[in-house]
């Protein structure tokens, strides 16, 4: 009867603490989830739409002015 009730006593704690968890988070996953239910699925966020690959690369001036100035 020990083995069973320490299950019971590991259930309830698991419980107790996925309970905490969604109380403490609460609005943070309550956004989460509303953007999830907003998002297209047919969408793929890896893709890059044609008008952004098309822009070119920003360069970084700080290079091209350090070799300047020497």
């Amino acid at each position: 009867m020990g083995k069973a009730k320490e299950a019971v006593v590991v259930a309830g704690a698991l419980a107790f603490v996925w309970l905490a968890i969604e109380l403490a988070f609460k609005p943070f996953l309550s956004q989460t989830r509303d953007s999830i239910d907003k998002s297209d699925p047919t969408r793929d966020p890896d893709d890059i739409p044609a008008a952004a690959a098309a822009v070119a690369p920003d360069t970084d001036a700080g290079d091209a002015t350090a070799a300047a100035d020497a």
